[in-house]
C-alpha cells in the first residue's frame, strides 16, 4: 500500500523501520540488516531523507546514528500511514473482513509511538460487530512480536454512541490520547 505512494522500495522500508519505533536510533549497518537492502542503497536514501529533513544524524565514535525527525511537518501523517501498514494496525487493516464489521478502529497515539500505555487506557479500540476470537489471535501474535501486553477493548456501535453521549471518562481518556484512525473517520468521533 505504502509502495503505491512512495516509489523507492528502500525508502518505504526505512520509513517503516523508523516510524515503527519512533524513539529508536539506528546506525547504518543495523538499518541494512533490518531492511535487507544493499548498504549503498541505504546510504543514498538516508542522504536524501536527511536533505528533506526526514531524518537527523549524529556521529558517535566511529558510527553515524540516524533517527526520524519528529518535528518534520508530515511526521504525524507518516506515522498514521505506517501504523496502517505494519504491526498491529497493518494486521487489523489486512484482516478487517475476518475480524467482523468494523465501524471504527484506532490505535492510541502512545502505542503508535512505542510509548508505555497510561494506567486505565487501551492501545486499541474497535467499534462494531467484532469476532473476539479472531481479534485475540491477531493481538496475541503481535504481543509475541513486540514482547509486551497490548490492551484493547471492543464496543458495539450502540455502546460507543451511548458512552460518547454520556461523556464517559474511559472513552474520553482513549480519545484524548491522540488516537490514530485505522478504519473509520475522525468525524464519527466528533459527531
Amino acid at each position: 500500500m505504502l509502495r503505491d505512494i512512495i516509489v523507492s522500495r528502500c525508502r518505504v522500508k526505512l520509513l517503516q523501520i523508523f516510524l515503527s519505533n519512533p524513539s529508536e536510533i539506528y546506525y547504518i549497518r543495523q538499518l541494512v540488516r533490518i531492511s535487507g537492502e544493499e548498504i549503498n542503497a541505504v546510504r543514498r536514501e538516508l542522504l536524501r531523507m536527511e536533505k528533506a529533513s526526514l531524518v537527523e544524524k549524529e556521529a558517535r565514535g566511529n558510527r553515524l546514528y540516524y533517527w526520524f525527525n519528529r518535528s518534520y511537518i508530515f511526521y504525524n501523517d507518516l506515522l498514521s500511514l505506517i501504523s496502517k501498514t505494519v504491526g498491529l494496525g497493518g494486521m487489523i487493516v489486512k484482516n478487517k473482513n475476518k475480524i467482523g464489521k468494523i465501524r471504527l478502529a484506532m490505535l492510541s497515539g502512545r502505542y503508535a509511538r512505542s510509548l508505555p500505555t497510561k494506567e486505565g487506557l487501551v492501545d486499541l479500540l474497535l467499534v462494531g460487530d467484532i469476532s473476539i476470537t479472531e481479534l485475540a489471535r491477531l493481538v496475541r501474535e503481535e504481543e509475541s512480536r513486540v514482547g509486551r501486553e497490548i490492551n484493547y477493548t471492543v464496543m458495539t456501535k450502540a455502546e460507543f454512541d451511548f458512552r460518547k453521549k454520556r461523556r464517559d471518562p474511559f472513552l474520553l481518556g482513549i480519545l484524548s490520547d491522540i488516537p490514530l484512525m485505522l478504519i473509520g473517520d475522525e468525524m464519527d468521533l466528533a459527531a
